[in-house]
């Protein structure tokens, strides 16, 4: 299946200090298909965007730099090109799925994922989505400590990086 996508949104914290978070798979594989298609990121006052070219589509990459809670403060100036949510990806960590499930998704809720929330509250839920499973600690009041902290030495990332890179060109 096709989507009518024109704009995708990694989701994560700017900074170093998160680059390899579980909360930042979603720059991990933007900054992937930056690479891949040989984009270089542009510095606006909110969110870094890159644009590449897909299977003939235009596609814009979106980092935004608010922090994850805030991803949603991107979306009024991409509503205001003419893009509607039909027209949008979010890449997102996902806690109810097990580390390196990966999915396609469309709409739904945010299940407490304060970043989809964000961009919820901008643009409603019938966006896109790519849906990268990081697990779920077993004490929920673990939640917090364990998005922000790195993948394990035991959680081989790279591959699963590149299967949601081939997911993304799939359907555009």
């Amino acid at each position: 299946m096709k989507y009518p996508i024109k704009i995708i949104i990694g989701l994560g914290n700017p900074g170093a200090k998160y680059h390899y978070n579980r909360h930042n798979i979603g720059f991990l594989v933007i900054d992937a298909l930056a690479e891949k298609y040989g984009a270089s990121w542009q510095k606006k006052a909110d969110r870094e965007t890159a644009d590449i070219e897909i299977n003939g589509e235009k596609i814009t990459l979106v980092k935004p730099q608010t922090f994850m809670n805030s991803s949603g403060k991107v979306i009024p100036s991409l509503l205001k090109q003419g893009l509607t949510a039909n027209n949008l990806l979010v890449i997102h960590d996902e806690l109810e799925k097990p580390f390196g499930k990966v999915e396609m998704k469309t709409g739904g809720s945010h299940r407490g994922h304060n970043g989809l929330r964000s961009i919820m509250e901008q643009c409603g839920a019938d966006f896109h989505r790519l849906r990268f499973g990081v697990g779920r600690p077993q004490n929920k009041e673990d939640v917090p400590d364990y998005v922000l902290s790195n993948f394990g030495k035991d959680e081989v990332v790279e591959p699963l990086i590149e299967n949601a890179v081939k997911m993304i060109e799939e359907v555009i």
